[in-house]
Order: structure tokens, then sequence, then C-alpha cells
């Protein structure tokens, strides 16, 4: 009676079931229509509801590169902000540099000043002993952003010697340069009252060479980008300064100025560190002095 009444169970099971399947058979087009509206209409809400015949595999093959867009970020957007970030930095940078910079020159202005202070009274004897004038030369200077500043050296010259020839500059063996001057410039000891100049915030220890203003402004209508380096404060030395010679030509002054840029696109510590050190090669084997 048992097995009797479990082998009926399970043939109700089974009429049940093939019950189902054919339900389905007979209800599965309108079924699967129903689906690929509703897959469909949720992916593109904005479709027609008429528009059942449209198939599910279509659509998912079409909408996943759109929603893969949607999502990850274009080059151009990576690059603008990466670019944004980087700027930042450099501005960041600069101006942390340009700041640590003023400070160090200050601290190295008053030791060089220290230390060079009897030199500075023993040139001061000889320049009074051989020659009239001042001790002290005094001459206007372009510095940053087209500023006119006066700048300090020993001098070299006899008293007044651009009267008559004006604005130029000096040549090699200038008859105009006193036998002490000569040795003060092979020194570049003549230079040593700039570090003054520093102390007041109107040069660098390192930076482009101030020039002259009616030299300026031939040199601006002469050579292109020439302004530019008026963009920092001027130097005592410089990066032009320590690899190329005195300025003779309109030739050696545009050399220079490709320096002069360089280094300002350049400058950082590490910079600062290799043109001090130059200079003292240059100090010590009087390389470019006249």
């Amino acid at each position: 009676m048992i097995i009797k009444n479990q082998a009926k169970r399970n043939l109700r099971r089974i009429g049940l079931v093939l019950l189902l399947v054919g339900v389905f058979f007979l209800l599965e087009p309108s079924i699967s229509e129903r689906l690929s509206f509703a897959v469909t209409y949720f992916d593109n809400p904005r479709i027609d509801t008429q528009g059942l015949s449209v198939q599910f595999a279509n659509v998912q093959k079409e909408a996943t590169p759109e929603r893969q867009r949607s999502h990850a970020p274009e080059p151009s957007s990576l690059f603008l902000i990466l670019s944004g970030m980087g700027g930042v930095i450099a501005r960041f940078a600069r101006r942390s540099f340009e700041r640590f910079k003023r400070i160090s020159d200050f601290l190295l202005a008053m030791i060089g000043v220290v230390i060079a202070s009897p030199i500075l009274v023993f040139a001061a004897i000889l320049i009074k002993l051989t020659s009239r004038g001042p001790v002290i030369y005094r001459q206007s200077r372009i510095g940053l952003n087209g500023e006119v500043f006066r700048i300090y050296k020993l001098r070299t010259m006899q008293a007044d010697a651009e009267q008559i020839t004006g604005a130029v500059w000096a040549r090699e063996n200038d008859p105009r340069i006193t036998p002490v001057g000569r040795v003060l410039r092979k020194t570049h000891i003549d230079e040593i009252p700039q570090l003054f100049n520093v102390l007041r915030g109107q040069m660098s220890i390192v930076g482009p060479r101030p020039e002259r203003p009616e030299i300026v402004r031939d040199l601006k209508k002469l050579i292109r980008d020439y302004e530019k380096r008026l963009q920092i404060r001027p130097g005592i030395t410089g990066l032009a300064q320590v690899w190329h010679k005195y300025d003779e030509t309109i030739n050696d002054v545009k050399k220079k100025i490709k320096y002069d840029l360089l280094y300002i696109k350049r400058m950082c510590l590490m910079v600062d560190l290799r043109i001090l050190a130059q200079t003292l090669i240059v100090v010590m084997t009087g390389r470019g002095a006249r």
C-alpha cells in the first residue's frame, strides 16, 4: 500500500510539471516580448512603448560602450587636470624658492661684507692715492621689472670717463681704466660694493647682470625677448658671466640673453650653487675681466 501511494504522488507531480511546461510554451512569445521591452525601457526610457520588437541583445551591445564612456574620463580631461596640478606645484615651488633666495641673498651679503671689509678699505686707499675722484662709483641701472636703481662699484676708471664718450662698453686695454683699476677688475674686487645693493633688495647674488637705462632702451629694439631678463632681480654674478666673455658686440649680448633666459627658466638652489662655484674659478683665474 505504501509503495502504491508513493507512486501515485510521483505521477501527480510529473503531471503538474508537464502542465506548467505546456502553459509556458503557449505563452512564450508574449512573455519574451514583454521581458525584452522591460529591459530595453529601463536602459533607454525614451523608447516608444510600441517598440516591443527591439531585441535585448542588440540594445545591450549598443548601450555598453555608452555606459563605459559615461564613467571613464576623457584623455583630454586627464591632461588638463594633470597640467593644472603641475602648474600649481611649479608656481608654489617658484614662489618658495624666490623667498628662500631673498633670505639667503641677505645672509650671504652680510657675511660677504664682514669678510671683505679689510679688502675694501685697502682698495679704497689705493684708489685715493693713485687717482683723483671718488672711491665709490655710482651708476644708474635697470633692475627688477624695469625699476631704476643706483649700483655701487669701486671706481676703476678715470673720473668723468664717460663724459665725452657717453655710455659705452669697456674695451680690451681700455685707456680710461687706471692701473689700480685694472687690477681691481682682474680680481673682480670692484664688484664687492654691490653686496650693499643685495642688502637693499635691489640685486641678488646670482642673476642677470643689470644694464644702464640708455643701453637697455637700444637693446630692446635690437634683440628679441631682451625685456624678459627683467623678470627677476639682477645679480652680481650669473650664468652668462661664468660661461661667456664681456660684451663687445650685439652678437655677444644675444648669446648672453640665451644664458639669462635659460637661468630664469631653470633657476633653483643647485643651479645657483653651481654658478657660485664657477664664479670662484673665474675670480681665481681672472677669466673674462679686462
